[in-house]
């Protein structure tokens, strides 16, 4: 049953991350919120369940792999189980790709993929011993199209991502675990509207064949159906969420 699963999210004190972890805990999952920021991933723990009894806030930074290897175990300690990871937690900068520094390039490389692959490293193993599990990734349509509207380092991550999901889910197949991905085009979140000037914004959903922005919420449903107990029979599927916007 959903009530009794628990649901391990990175990035979870605000944006998508946030409204994963929100609508996991409305289909009845025990929910860990993990971010960085650790006073507002409290607070958005807080809003789900004010008493915490059925969502958990832990800081975990997602270069670190001792962190996620203390997320696990906290987790476990707190509810005997856990049953899925979603690896949302990333960021980027936007900057021409000429100027783009060896620093920044490393920075958001490490917070998009390292965190992906030291996560599935983690958690994968846990469910494998477990015998069960599911491993959901956020990718991005940037990985695919190079990234005409983010930085270039962020488009080589989630490209990274995309691949790094084929490579867990081929390593994990059998043992009861899956790994798949979704990747989502523009959406519909206030990071969105706060880092993009309000022309290129217009611009962006000119470009959107069904004229919108992407629905958060849409994003954090795919993600609850890969995350299901009865999705074991898709695994290294990378999910498009992206208005019919497909890399040229």
């Amino acid at each position: 049953m959903t009530a009794s699963r628990v649901a391990v999210v990175t990035g979870a004190a605000r944006g998508l991350g946030r409204v994963i972890a929100g609508r996991l805990h409305e289909q009845g999952y025990r929910v860990v919120l993990t971010d960085r920021a650790d006073e507002a991933v409290r607070r958005a723990a807080n809003e789900l369940d004010p008493g915490g009894t059925t969502a958990l806030a832990l800081p975990l930074d997602v270069r670190d792999k001792a962190a996620f290897e203390r997320a696990r175990d906290e987790a476990h300690r707190r509810w005997g189980r856990i049953d899925v990871l979603v690896n949302n937690a990333g960021m980027s900068t936007v900057e021409p790709l000429m100027e783009i520094s060896p620093e920044s390039f490393s920075a958001v490389v490490s917070a998009n993929l390292d965190g992906a692959f030291l996560g599935s490293q983690v958690f994968g193993a846990y469910f494998a011993e477990r015998g069960a599990g599911r491993i959901v990734n956020v990718a991005s349509l940037a990985g695919q199209n190079g990234g005409t509207a983010t930085g270039a380092h962020y488009a080589a991550a989630k490209g990274g991502v995309a691949t790094l999901t084929k490579v867990f889910a081929r390593e994990l197949a059998g043992r009861g675990v899956t790994v798949n991905a979704v990747s989502p085009g523009p959406l519909d979140l206030p990071v969105v509207h706060e880092s993009v000037p309000a022309d290129r914004l217009a611009e962006i959903k000119r470009s959107i064949p069904v004229g919108t922005l992407g629905s958060p919420l849409f994003v954090a449903d795919m993600v609850a159906l890969l995350a299901a107990e009865h999705a074991g029979f898709v695994t290294g599927a990378c999910w498009d969420v992206n208005g019919g916007l497909y890399p040229r």
